[in-house]
């Protein structure tokens, strides 16, 4: 059962990282370090795992629950887990989510399966989560990719999802187009359908909060969930001059972490943690494959361009 059985995703949620050694087996202690660190975050809601900043693509079914064991172990009592669903097929998805559920999670991220990148139709995307929620209670996300990778689902596919699983309670929107996106915002969080959109357009963090989103859910938070919760505060109590200050401190950052190649966003967030003393080791399974010189270089400028330390942002200067 959940530790926070009433969870309704929405607000500042981070997604973590996960160190490696340099053998690439998982460094604990560091994951620990790096949780307590994300979870004493003022203003966050829940913390992220097993998802695309934990690696979950290079992680085996056993070491997904090691990590939400971990997980809960360490910050199980302060905040809801939101757990990542990463399976090509349905059933493992299944067999993910009640893993998942037993060890605590608080609710489910649900990545499209691979084969949708080939076509996908409305009863593929119905079976596939339905199969998912007869496996749990736990409220899902449904993580919103692209159009035009095809692994994204249309506005018609997400509203006849949402009548036909009602336990999908929000959606990580990362469709990377303004209007698609305001229209999610605007039709979803409606009356009619009631679900959160969570913005995962950390390139662009605070137009997309503007837009009316109800929270955040970002592997950036790994690095500046403290700039991220200070930027949704500042959106949702209206007042814009501080959410500019704050985007104008972000701005160097997300330019960083999220220039091509995108796949190397977290490779690039692992850096940025290892020049703030917060994770001895940037090492990153292969394909990915760690950043080199110059580009690190460019994130330590970024840092201090954000003015961002080893302890968080400092807030006051915004």
């Amino acid at each position: 059962m959940p530790r926070y059985p009433y969870f309704e995703p929405r607000g500042v949620i981070p997604a973590c990282i996960l160190p490696f050694h340099d053998d690439l087996s998982i460094d604990e202690e560091a994951y620990r370090q790096h949780l307590r660190h994300t979870a004493g975050v003022p203003g966050i809601t829940a913390i992220t795992v097993n998802a695309h900043a934990t690696e979950v693509a290079s992680c085996s079914f056993d070491e997904q629950r090691r990590i939400l064991d971990v997980t809960m172990d360490e910050i199980g009592d302060r905040l809801p887990v939101v757990s990542g669903v990463y399976a090509d097929g349905s059933a493992e998805a299944a067999r993910i989510a009640r893993m998942a559920d037993k060890g605590g999670a608080s609710a489910l991220l649900v990545f499209p399966p691979n084969p949708f990148i080939l076509g996908q139709t409305l009863p593929m995307v119905l079976a596939h989560f339905q199969a998912i929620a007869d496996a749990t209670r736990l409220p899902l996300i449904a993580f919103q990719y692209p159009l035009a990778g095809g692994q994204g689902y249309s506005m018609t596919t997400l509203v006849r999802l949402i009548q036909h699983v009602p336990s999908v309670r929000a959606i990580k929107d990362w469709c990377n187009v303004v209007p698609q996106h305001e229209q999610h915002i605007r039709f979803l969080q409606s009356s009619d359908c009631r679900v959160n959109v969570l913005t995962t357009h950390s390139s662009w963090l605070f137009s997309s909060l503007v837009l009316g989103c109800r929270g955040l859910l970002s592997g950036m938070g790994s690095v500046v969930a403290d700039l991220q919760s200070a930027l949704f505060a500042a959106v949702q109590a209206n007042d814009l001059a501080r959410a500019r200050a704050l985007n104008d401190r972000l701005y160097p950052l997300a330019t960083a972490f999220y220039a091509d190649p995108f796949v190397d966003m977290h490779n690039r967030m692992k850096a940025a943690l290892v020049l703030l003393g917060r994770i001895p080791c940037a090492a990153v399974r292969p394909p990915l494959v760690k950043v080199g010189p110059a580009e690190i270089e460019r994130i330590r400028v970024a840092l201090e361009k954000a003015q961002v330390s080893r302890d968080g942002a400092m807030l006051e200067a915004a």
